[in-house]
């Protein structure tokens, strides 16, 4: 994943009209998955990692995250609050991903109160669907 990290993040550099969005998601298989689905219509940058995530919005700002939940160590959650922490990503609509539907884990999710929700695995026209309508607010 390192070698694909950084070639992605070289690409954030281009200047580009489209809209940026930041994956986030410990899955590399995912992240691949993901990066395909939205790469024709959306500048997209991914990360494996929660640290890599924060570090990234130090110098980055996506205008959305998709970010998994259930990660080791430094979880969907705890990067959330970090990200609503932060003057600078505070507004960021942020949307979980996660392949958990019991109902505690979706209240929990909730109760962070993202901008929205995706159950993995998500199908590639309900994924771009679900973009255009968050841009479109």
């Amino acid at each position: 994943m390192e070698d694909n990290q950084r070639f992605v993040l070289e690409q954030t550099h281009e200047v580009s009209n489209r809209k940026h969005i930041l994956v986030i998601d410990d899955d590399l298989n995912m992240l691949k998955t993901l990066r395909y689905y939205l790469q024709d219509a959306y500048k997209v940058t991914v990360v494996n990692s929660g640290k890599l995530a924060v570090d990234f919005l130090l110098k980055y700002t996506p205008d959305l995250i998709l970010l998994d939940y259930m990660m080791p160590m430094f979880n969907g959650a705890a990067v959330l609050k970090i990200i609503k922490s932060r003057e600078a990503t505070k507004d960021i609509p942020v949307y979980f991903l996660t392949g958990q539907t019991d109902k505690s884990t979706v209240m929990e999710c909730l109760s962070l109160k993202p901008a929205g929700y995706i159950v993995k695995p998500v199908a590639k026209d309900a994924l771009l669907e679900k973009m255009a309508r968050a841009f479109a607010k």
